[in-house]
């Protein structure tokens, strides 16, 4: 009877131990767990989905408890992904350097230390270093059915510098005349005569007319001093030459309109300049130099602004290119950029016009027009 008993109370002692068995494996999840620096693996990105040298390191692997995995991946200057999708998208947040990514079909994006990214699951995209920086980024990255990737064709050195892929137009970038006219007035402001020649010379190519250019080159006086402007005409008038000699006949291109009969100077710059940068132009410092104020209202916005055979648009785009080209003009850069936008330029032409800066000027200057046209669309 007593070993009966015994026996019966065996499956109940059992019973009371499972619960507390399965409270210690509870315990146990819930306990924090480090995973040491020395005992994360780092691999070589491989040749089949990156360009260039990328070092992936692993931070912690998907599993039940956290469906997506962590990674750290660097990017040597000029190395970047394989297009690709993620079936649950992804994020990425950069912690070192500056980087470029892409969504198919749409304009090229910079991206720099503190920026997050988020990839929508099935968006087609590649992310990478900047040509002139390391980019080091955290992917965090879902999984589904254990997938939590599909690599798809490398990114062309065309894609990777800035032309959209999967659209008929690129809006991401300039036109081939705008890019020239952002050239010409960064290397005229900067009295790089050198490489205006090359600038201007792409810019006869592309179909910008000779007046359309003598336009240019006499707004940076406004920017960049009498000097500069002098100099860059100078310039033109032997790039001209030259191609003359070699037969090559440019478009003039119309001359300017006159400007209607007894017009007053100073109302029509005042009226351009109001609509140019969204409301009445006042403030202490044309108090104080009430001429300063004058003088930008009659030859400025008056005389300059309204001879009407250069839009407003390609006007502002040399005016930024020069302005981020100087030193010291973070303000007007500033002001332009914002005027450039209310004169019709996109976002997406002005990151083109970045874009530029970056490969023809340099990627301190890109970076300081970048970070200010940022500040400029939050404001907006």
């Amino acid at each position: 009877m007593k070993r009966a008993l015994a026996v019966l109370a065996l499956p109940l002692l059992v019973l009371a131990a499972a619960p507390a068995a399965a409270a210690e494996r509870d315990d146990r999840r819930k306990k924090q767990m480090i995973t040491r620096s020395q005992d994360q693996t780092t691999t070589a990105g491989s040749p089949d989905t990156f360009t260039g040298d990328v070092r992936v390191s692993t931070l912690f692997p998907a599993g039940a408890n956290a469906p997506y995995s962590g990674a750290y991946v660097t990017f040597q200057a000029g190395a970047r992904s394989a297009w690709h999708t993620h079936p649950t998208g992804q994020r990425l947040v950069v912690t070192e350097g500056v980087g470029r990514t892409q969504q198919w079909g749409e304009p090229l994006q910079e991206i720099r230390a503190g920026d997050v990214v988020w990839c929508p699951p099935g968006v087609k995209h590649w992310h990478g270093a900047a040509p002139d920086s390391v980019m080091t980024h955290v992917a965090l990255t879902g999984v589904q059915d254990e997938k939590a990737v599909t690599w798809l064709e490398h990114v062309s050195d065309q894609q990777y510098n800035g032309h959209v892929a999967g659209g008929h137009e690129q809006t991401g970038a300039l036109s081939d005349q705008h890019a020239a006219i952002a050239m010409i007035g960064a290397f005229a402001a900067g009295g790089d005569l050198a490489r205006l020649t090359t600038a201007l010379n792409r810019g006869l190519d592309a179909g910008v007319t000779v007046n359309q250019v003598k336009e240019v080159l006499v707004q940076m006086y406004a920017y960049a001093g009498f000097p500069r402007s002098l100099n860059g005409i100078g310039t033109f008038m032997t790039v001209l030459e030259q191609r003359q000699d070699r037969g090559i006949k440019d478009q003039a291109g119309p001359e300017p309109s006159p400007l209607p009969a007894g017009a007053d100077i100073l109302e029509l710059g005042t009226r351009n300049q109001t609509e140019l940068i969204g409301a009445p132009v006042t403030g202490p410092l044309f108090d104080f130099a009430p001429a300063i104020a004058e003088f930008l209202r009659t030859h400025l916005f008056g005389d300059v602004f309204s001879r009407d055979n250069l839009d407003w648009r390609s006007r502002e785009v040399a005016t930024v290119a020069a302005l981020a080209t100087l030193k010291g003009t973070e303000s007007q850069l500033r002001s332009h950029l914002t005027i450039g936008l209310n004169a019709g330029l996109s976002e997406a032409e002005l990151r083109g016009l970045i874009q530029v800066l970056r490969h023809e000027v340099g990627s301190q200057q890109a970076a300081d027009a970048g970070r200010i046209l940022d500040e400029v669309i939050r404001s907006r």
